[in-house]
């Protein structure tokens, strides 16, 4: 009985976008929240700050996200054009090209040659932009979905420790947002090593870490700033 392969690599345009977000609404949000609330001023101006990092934050993802991949995407677009030319106006020798890269993979030539030739026959410009330029349409950029997720889970990601120091009274504040948000960012690590197929408990550990690092030194700045005022 066949097994049937699950891959994940046509994950990767959204999922990139959606761990990024997320990590950085839980890291930035709860590091703003603990940077403001060690210099002991009042649980409105620290829900007022950390809801006012949300939304910066959430249209700093989104906008970044958005110019970033389009200027990937302008670049793949750039690149199908002059490939396109090139077929036109050099076709047999775009050909031996092709047939040349899958015999440095290990084709006989004989039939490096042949599957060049049908594989142009059915779709030139789809063959010379995946084996030749490296763009297929499974990870091609998609600068308004990045965007969207992006957004999106940053949103929700940000919305966790702002409801944890909304919801703790003032002395438990600073300890209760930093270990939930530890507890959402190792979630975080596993789910999206999980739907990525990469090792669960490396993932959880490094987005932990990074995160912990984050608000360790945002906590070190609010708490010098405090003093100083």
């Amino acid at each position: 009985m066949s097994r049937h392969e699950v891959h994940k690599s046509h994950r990767v345009g959204w999922l990139r976008a959606a761990v990024l977000g997320a990590n950085d609404g839980i890291v930035s949000t709860a590091s703003l929240i603990i940077g403001v609330a060690v210099t002991s001023t009042t649980q409105a101006n620290i829900l007022l700050a950390g809801v006012a990092g949300l939304v910066a934050g959430a249209m700093s993802m989104a906008a970044g996200e958005y110019v970033s991949v389009s200027s990937q995407s302008d670049t793949e677009k750039a690149d199908l054009a002059v490939e396109k030319k090139s077929l036109e106006n050099n076709f047999e020798a775009e050909k031996n090209e092709l047939a040349k890269i899958y015999k440095n993979r290990g084709l006989e030539p004989v039939l490096a040659k042949q599957v060049a030739e049908q594989l142009m026959a059915h779709d030139a410009l789809g063959a010379h932009a995946r084996d030749e330029i490296g763009i297929s349409e499974s990870v091609s950029a998609q600068p308004v979905q990045a965007a969207f997720y992006s957004a999106g889970t940053f949103t929700v990601g940000a919305a966790l420790p702002l409801i944890v120091a909304w919801a703790t009274p003032d002395n438990n504040q600073i300890p209760a947002v930093a270990v939930s948000s530890l507890l959402f960012l190792a979630l975080l690590g596993g789910v999206a090593a999980r739907a990525g197929g990469a090792p669960i408990t490396a993932g959880a550990i490094r987005v932990t870490f990074w995160g912990a690092l984050a608000m360790g030194l945002t906590a070190v700045v609010g708490r010098i700033f405090g003093v100083v005022s």
